[in-house]
């Protein structure tokens, strides 16, 4: 792998080499001399607060693990650093965020997409309000959050540990703390790109935190409120895709160009509220009881007002009369710029209301009797989606007029379009059966829902066995069932026919000047539907009954673990040894549909599944090395379990009429799961709690990869003696071909991590105060992807890297803390990646992303002990301070496919602790 460098990777070996030369002696001398002055000298204790407190918690975290591991500590109670738990998570060495909607939302983890890792809560595996199995972080507030955890390496005692990594969130245990503590936050915010017709850009965070023990610290109990109101403001320009080379008249043959475009202004908000609670009981120290609850719920709530053009369809297809391109600019063989005649533009109205609901229990016992420990634990986790998406398309009038627009495709800059024609007048745009027809819509739904029950025991180990402590074994079943619904349907004009959108449903004119367009109207998607259209939505016809299916996974999970504390022969060796055992019971209901029956007679369901048994042996250590030097080696076997819409068993089928040959395509409910053989490799030098540098290696083997591929030689008769078959005749063969997602070959992937989290006063007292905490990591892999056969996307024909994969990833905090002042700015950097989207169907489409370099600042001032306002600190935050644009493209940058701006986000607030 050839690692290239740049100032901030430099600077890390830098740091890295510094500290273990020159600061190390320094601190030797220093420390020595500290020892000579506390025999005589009784020290006052110093109590850390604010960003040091959370450096230096997650330093620990880190420093005592026996894994690889990455830690976020809260600065204080209800007060993680970030604005979203997803961007705290994603300035961790190796990780990297895909933004949402303009926040970070899913987390890829060294370079693997987030379908390779998994999520926990207080150690317990989490459900997904999304389509598959990544978490979207957005969805869990950062102020009920006390920690993370991301384990880099395998741990037998880990169960739901993934491939890529296991991230693990924390909230507060009310018995770790001395005495009573609450803590109340409220924050204003504004979004930069400013108030809409139908929208506000302001918004409001407000979280409240209490925790209390009884006097005699028996019982504990936590409760947190969080509550976000967020507006949702973006401007975009996106092209259809793919660019495509089609005979164009006026464009020079073999040209790259795209099939239309689009500028839109959506406006919006999202609400997000969440309760957590914790209840600890002990009244001894042979029995700790502890439960847990969660709960989440988040509704957004957006109008997209779009313009838009189709450069091939006026109606006819090709375009008839012909749209025509004259005054071409090329640009490396793609169209950069021109004028095009003949083309119909459309003013669309777009509407999305999505609610997500996340709850979660956990109870967990713990008992000591005599020298053995053991927990029993038993949890439950449910995620619901549900979603209404409407569309409405209105004519110009009189009669539909044909124009003429001046393009201009930029590389990193919005595309201008300048139609000849005025949109502006919302008295000559009605609701009409345009050429895109006169509306479509949409209600998915998802839920997911996880039943897990844990037994485990720790046994002393004899002392004939030195290397040993103890040994845990245990016993984890979990249930998890997964569901998708997605009814659709055409939105159709009512009897009234073609109809003005009446004044009591507009909003106001959308200024999309920022794309040549000027002003278009908007107005009230879902009342226009209501007072004009019928809207029907089912989920039974041909096309959509694929689109429906459940899947279900039941899971036992035995392991055993020797846990290693001793040393070889000057040097201590921590860590562990130890076996996992995963038997798998998969299977998938769907539906299939035969077009050769009747009517009411055309839907079957469809069941289908396996099982199989992995066996996942790990080792730990860590070894102990002089001057506060810790030397990790990790070794392991893992796998990650399929997608879950890779599992489904929807299944579309038929028979080639002219040769008889059969063909279909669908989901395969019979994958084996992703495997990896990992070897992780990690120095890491510690300054006590305050500092540390670090230096990983990290090598996977993955044995097996999913891909979806078309297979000639599928064998049809197990299908045809089960399900009947649709056509006109029986096929005259039972094996074709067959379109599904299958195991295929792996290959290697590896990578580098440096890191360096330093307060500048190591190297002078003159820099009291100040300090940086830095990471670069470099990924590189051999395996490569196969565009899914006969799919329109924007990666091309040609084989791609791994989705999530950035090649580069920097992250840099530079902060100042002193006095109760603090300032901080935040960077996080990512080279280009294939991303993963959904597209109109509501399936998975890959792009290619332009790296982002999302840059966050914070000042604020937490008021001294003694001062009348004590407990009290303000803040000012700025998200996405420069403005980062998130950008696509088709395969190149000369062939661009969206520009997206959501604007800087403001917060003022403050926080009080009492």
């Amino acid at each position: 792998m050839q690692l290239k460098r740049n100032l901030l990777s430099a600077a890390l070996a830098s740091a890295i080499a510094l500290t273990a030369t020159g600061v190390q002696a320094q601190t030797a001398e220093a420390t020595a001399e500290q020892n000579q002055q506390a025999d005589a000298t009784e020290l006052d204790t110093v109590v850390v607060t604010g960003i040091r407190r959370g450096i230096e918690s997650a330093i620990s975290v880190k420093r005592d693990s026996t894994s690889i591991v990455e830690a976020i500590s809260a600065e204080d109670i209800g007060k993680l650093p970030d604005v979203s738990i997803a961007e705290s998570l994603a300035r961790l060495p190796g990780l990297a965020a895909q933004r949402v909607a303009g926040r970070a939302q899913v987390i890829s983890v060294r370079g693997l997409s987030p379908d390779f890792s998994t999520t926990l809560l207080n150690g317990r595996e989490m459900v997904s309000t999304g389509d598959n199995r990544s978490v979207e972080f957005d969805q869990y507030p950062s102020e009920l959050v006390s920690g993370v955890t991301v384990y880099k390496t395998p741990d037998a005692g880990l169960v739901g540990q993934g491939l890529s990594g296991t991230v693990d969130m924390q909230t507060v245990r009310p018995l770790s703390f001395d005495a009573p503590v609450g803590a109340v936050g409220i924050r204003g915010q504004r979004n930069s790109l400013g108030n809409a017709a139908d929208a506000s850009a302001y918004g409001e965070r407000i979280n409240a935190s209490y925790i209390t023990q009884n006097e005699a610290r028996t019982f504990g109990f936590s409760i947190g409120y969080s509550h976000s109101t967020t507006p949702v403001q973006e401007n975009q320009v996106g092209l259809y895709e793919p660019w495509k080379t089609d005979a164009r008249p006026g464009l020079p043959v073999g040209t790259f160009a795209t099939d239309g475009m689009k500028a839109l202004r959506r406006t919006g908000e999202t609400k997000r509220d969440g309760v957590m609670a914790t209840l600890q009981f002990r009244p001894s120290n042979a029995w700790t009881s502890t439960l847990d609850l969660f709960y989440s719920e988040a509704e957004q709530e957006s109008t997209a007002n779009q313009w838009e053009v189709n450069t091939q369809y006026n109606g006819n297809f090709p375009c008839n009369p012909d749209c025509v391109y004259s005054n071409v600019e090329l640009r490396n063989g793609s169209f950069a710029g021109g004028t095009l005649t003949g083309v119909y533009p459309l003013v669309r109205g777009m509407y999305n209301y999505r609610e997500d609901e996340i709850s979660a229990f956990g109870w967990n016992n713990e008992f000591n009797t005599g020298s053995v420990r053991w927990v029993a634990d038993v949890s439950w986790s449910k995620t619901k989606r549900d979603e209404i998406s409407l569309e409405n398309n209105t004519q110009l009038l009189p009669n539909p007029q044909l124009d003429t627009i001046q393009l201009a495709i930029r590389r990193g800059s919005f595309s201008q379009m300048a139609p000849g024609l005025d949109y502006s007048d919302s008295s000559r745009l009605f609701l009409a059966n345009t050429i895109y027809g006169s509306g479509y819509g949409k209600t998915p739904k998802v839920e997911d829902e996880l039943r897990a029950i844990r037994v485990g025991a720790s046994f002393p180990m004899p002392e004939s066995l030195s290397w040993f402590t103890d040994l845990d074994v245990g016993l984890n079943y979990a249930d998890r069932e997964k569901n998708k619904r997605q009814p659709e349907g055409s939105i159709n004009l009512g009897a009234q026919g073609i109809s003005a959108i009446a004044p009591d449903l507009q909003y106001g004119l959308v200024d999309l000047r920022f794309a040549g367009i000027g002003y278009i109207p908007s107005w009230n998607v879902p009342a226009a539907v209501a007072r004009y259209m019928t809207f029907n939505p089912v989920d039974d016809l041909d096309y959509l009954i694929p689109k429906a299916w459940d899947v279900n996974e039941k899971i036992g999970t035995a392991f055993a673990r020797l846990n290693i504390d001793t040393e070889w022969g000057s040097v201590p060796v921590r860590g562990n040894v130890g076996l996992q055992v995963q038997h798998v019971d998969q299977s998938s209901t769907s539906r299939y549909f035969d077009r050769g029956r009747p009517a009411g007679q055309q839907v079957f369901p469809i069941t289908r599944g396996k099982t199989y048994t992995e066996v996942l042996p790990s080792l730990n250590l860590a070894f102990s090395l002089p001057a506060e030097q810790t030397l990790r080696v990790g070794l392991a076997e893992q796998v990650a379990r399929p997608r879950v819409d890779e599992l489904r068993a929807s299944l579309e089928f038929g028979v080639d009429e002219a040769n008889g040959k059969p063909g279909g395509s669908g989901g395969n409910p019979e994958l084996d799961p992703w495997k990896a053989y990992a070897f992780d490799l990690s120095w890491e030098k510690y300054f006590g709690n305050k500092a540390y540098v670090a230096a990983a290696f990290f090598y996977k083997d993955l044995r097996t990869y999913i891909y979806t591929e078309k297979r000639e030689g599928y064998d049809y008769s197990g299908l045809l003696a089960d399900y009947p078959w649709p056509g006109t005749r029986p096929p005259l063969q039972t094996v074709g071909s067959f379109t599904a997602p299958y195991n295929g070959k792996g290959g290697s992937l590896k990578g580098l991590e440096l890191t360096a989290s330093l307060p500048l006063n190591l190297f002078s007292d003159v820099l009291e105060g100040f300090g940086v905490i830095a990471s670069a990591g470099f990924n590189d892999s051999d395996i490569t992807i196969p565009p899914p056969p006969g799919a329109v996307n924007s990666v091309g024909s040609q084989n791609i890297m791994l989705p999530g994969l950035s090649e580069r990833v920097y992250n840099l905090t530079a902060y100042y803390e002193r006095n109760g002042f603090e300032a901080r700015v935040s960077q996080r950097k990512r080279s280009d990646f294939i991303g993963e989207i959904g597209n109109f169907d509501g399936d998975r489409t890959l792009r290619y992303v332009v790296g982002e370099d999302v840059t966050d600042a914070q000042v604020s001032y937490s008021f001294p002990e003694g001062h009348a306002l004590n407990g009290l600190s303000v803040l000012f935050q700025v998200s996405n301070l420069t403005d980062e644009a998130y950008q696509t493209y088709a395969g190149t940058k000369d062939r661009p496919l969206e520009y997206v701006e959501w604007g800087r986000t403001y917060l003022l607030g403050v926080n009080y602790r009492f």
